[in-house]
């Protein structure tokens, strides 16, 4: 995402902002609008690093050829400065992601953060050749509430440990954190503020995933939360993100980390891509039920825990998260992961209130009333071929 300023007007000032349609851009321009300024906004295609490398040289040959344009801010990412093999104890905007260890790993995200790397390293070219004072703001994960319908990619990984998505527990390992509505503030400072210049991290908040599992846990314990990630130490150390240099122009953050997931949980629950509970209420005799129903319909290749549409599971699987039903939930094994899975079924339900599926609070208030689990409740098995 972008931000550029144009000659002041007799009436207000002119931005652009690109991206507009996500989830930092639309906020932006929510704050831009409440604080008098005329906006310019424009949507983006999908990244991937060809074209968003030409799509930012092509926006700063525009705002060459305009003559009006003063200012360039890039909305940055956090995978420009500390994806390496070794993390640092702390991090400042002297520091870049090493690129040779990206491509080899080739993690989860990794072609968005070679794109962001080697876009904001030619626009420091293009815009210095060009006159143009660049500016470019580092966020770490942003987490808070939106605007945009969709699940938002940083909320999936911010809220992985709630929805399940492992793939996405090795960002948020030795995590940093920010509320959009801080970060767009520190736009719009930066934007108005006549000397800033280069790279600014916008940080307010380090933290391990444990750090936020325990959170999350004690907050919202209507969810089942891991207390255990395979390959992530218990005492590993926090990584900071140093935002001194933005803090030295006069930027002070609002927001604590549970103001972060507080807003982002509820955001979600009201848009419907967030369980309000992931309990199971159950007594002993419906546990051996349940659980004799769970191994008949797991014997089966085609079976579906709850229903989802072919257009929610495509969503699921496109967008990383375990289904975007927010009251439905997939379980896909094999042979030896069935077995798995049932004795982990029975360990859970040995307790009279324990988390595993996603209800919703007409669902949950059923399951008071007549002491079931769920509607129809089978297992979709495939054999990983």
């Amino acid at each position: 995402m972008c931000m550029e300023t144009t000659v002041p007007p007799p009436t207000a000032t002119t931005v652009c902002v690109t991206g507009a349609a996500g989830f930092i851009g639309s906020w932006l321009v929510m704050r831009l609008l409440q604080r008098g300024y005329n906006v310019r906004a424009t949507v983006r295609d999908p990244e991937v690093i060809k074209p968003t490398v030409e799509g930012m040289l092509s926006i700063i040959r525009s705002c060459a050829k305009a003559k009006t344009v003063k200012k360039l801010i890039f909305t940055n990412s956090a995978g420009t400065l500390n994806v390496e093999e070794h993390q640092k104890p702390v991090y400042d905007e002297t520091n870049w992601s090493d690129l040779d260890f990206i491509y080899s790993k080739k993690m989860t995200g990794w072609m968005y953060f070679v794109s962001k790397i080697l876009a904001e390293k030619a626009a420091m070219e293009a815009a210095k050749e060009n006159n143009i004072d660049f500016i470019s703001i580092i966020p770490p994960v942003v987490v808070g509430p939106f605007i945009m319908p969709t699940f938002p990619p940083s909320l999936i990984t911010a809220l992985s440990p709630i929805t399940g998505n492992e793939a996405h527990y090795s960002i948020i390992k030795q995590g940093q954190f920010v509320h959009v509505d801080d970060l767009c503030e520190a736009h719009i400072l930066l934007f108005e503020h006549p000397t800033a210049e280069g790279r600014y991290i916008c940080s307010s908040h380090d933290a391990t995933i444990y750090d936020i599992t325990n959170m999350i846990r004690e907050k919202w314990t209507e969810y089942h939360i891991p207390t255990e990630f395979e390959g992530i130490d218990k005492d590993i150390p926090v990584v900071r993100f140093s935002s001194k240099k933005l803090m030295g122009m006069g930027f002070s953050f609002k927001y604590t980390l549970e103001d972060m997931y507080r807003d982002a949980i509820e955001t979600c629950r009201e848009k419907g891509l967030l369980p309000y509970s992931t309990q199971v209420h159950t007594s002993g005799e419906e546990k051996e039920y349940l659980l004799n129903s769970l191994e008949k319909d797991s014997d089966s290749q085609g079976k579906e825990l709850l229903p989802t549409s072919k257009e929610k599971h495509a969503e699921g699987q496109g967008n990383g998260l375990l289904s975007s039903d927010p009251y439905s939930t997939q379980i896909h094994t094999n042979g030896e992961e069935k077995e798995l899975l049932l004795n982990s079924l029975e360990k859970h339900l040995d307790g009279q209130e324990k988390d595993l599926l996603p209800i919703s609070k007409e669902k949950k208030a059923e399951g008071h009333d007549n002491g079931m689990l769920l509607d129809n409740a089978k297992i979709q098995t495939f054999d990983g071929n």
